[in-house]
């Protein structure tokens, strides 16, 4: 028997495999909410997306996964935002192919305030992890909301920035809105549900399939106003997400890194292209035509050095990683005494080692 919940008839038609969202997209605008397009018959439908998908549509028996979904949305904080929802963010409305519908966990006011979305490299750099976490904070005590994918590295630090903020953070994930993925940032995600949100287009119990993440990151770009790219190898998915964001529009900003680093090649990448190069989150702010409130200001730059040898360290090393050796050479120190300073300087968190025995500062 049909359930009498109104969001039945809208997840029916999510949940038929066979009929793509295109499809789903060109019957409702074709016959009007999900209840008009099953009232509209075989033959009308099959006017719209053909003789096979009709078919699919109307005798494929979806209950099974429309109660599980039903029994997800009981659950205190889940949500589902359909394309016929006040609720659902008008930003997507805005790109080719909005999702029919969203499953949210969390906050879904979230999805409808000013954002931006920072992403990067899963195998990031300290320095960039620190940058993106910095510039995250401060964008979201200015009230941006940061979007991010919930993947290691950049978007991991992105999303505790988020949450420092009022702004606070939206995940789009790239499994099914029940699943985490990657493992290691439950803990995470749990912190996201309870003070941001989690999206998902993908229907609950998805899993991480490649071809996902670019769908996700189509969304990721689409929910901002801009896209801060903080660290990201050449043909990463970091500027997939980039070259969506302009074509829907939106704005596009680049972190520089050193020359030597695989992982700042992208960002130079995307400034050769016209993305805009920002040292401070206030950048994005003065683009963006927002003030920033009365906060102290994010660690962007690197902290204060001290004074005497450590001081001496620290601007020996500069901003690109290095190793020991270069490092006693330039600063004429000891061995033994170099090692000291570095202990103290790491224990401080200023520096980090790298793989390779290069060190790096923070």
């Amino acid at each position: 028997m049909p359930s009498a919940d109104p969001l039945a008839p809208w997840l029916r038609l999510v949940l038929t495999p066979g009929v793509g969202p295109g499809q789903q997209r060109q019957l409702l605008a074709a016959f009007g909410p999900p209840d008009a397009i099953y009232a509209a018959g075989h033959s009308a439908i099959a006017a719209v997306i053909g003789g096979p998908a009709a078919h699919t549509l109307l005798s494929h028996d979806a209950t099974p996964a429309v109660d599980a979904a039903l029994e997800w949305l009981s659950q205190p904080g889940n949500q589902l935002l359909t394309l016929g929802d006040e609720a659902y963010p008008a930003a997507l409305l805005e790109i080719p192919d909005p999702p029919v519908a969203l499953y949210v966990k969390g906050n879904v006011a979230l999805l409808s305030r000013p954002a931006l979305a920072v992403v990067g490299a899963r195998n990031a750099t300290p320095q960039g992890e620190a940058n993106a976490e910095a510039f995250s904070r401060s964008l979201s005590e200015a009230g941006l909301c940061i979007v991010s994918g919930l993947a290691l590295g950049i978007d991991t630090a992105a999303h505790r920035g988020g949450l420092a903020g009022p702004g606070a953070t939206v995940a789009v994930i790239g499994t099914g809105a029940d699943r985490i993925y990657p493992a290691r940032n439950a803990a995470l995600a749990r912190q996201i549900a309870e003070a941001g949100a989690i999206v998902s287009e993908f229907p609950l119990g998805s899993g991480p399939l490649a071809h996902h993440f670019p769908r996700r990151n189509r969304l990721i770009a689409g929910l901002a106003q801009g896209v801060l790219v903080v660290e990201a190898a050449l043909k990463s998915g970091s500027l997939i997400t980039a070259r969506l964001a302009t074509d829907c529009g939106r704005d596009v900003f680049a972190i520089p890194g050193s020359i030597h680093s695989p992982v700042a090649r992208g960002c130079h990448q995307l400034i050769r292209d016209g993305a805009k190069l920002v040292e401070t989150a206030a950048d994005i702010l003065d683009e963006l035509r927002l003030a920033p409130r009365e906060a102290a200001p994010a660690r962007d730059l690197a902290p204060e050095e001290g004074g005497g040898d450590e001081a001496r360290v620290m601007q020996a090393m500069g901003h690109d990683p290095v190793d020991v050796d270069t490092l006693v050479q330039r600063t004429t120190l000891t061995a033994e005494a170099l090692y000291a300073i570095l202990l103290a300087l790491e224990l401080d968190g200023r520096v980090s080692r790298l793989p390779g025995g290069r060190l790096q500062r923070l």
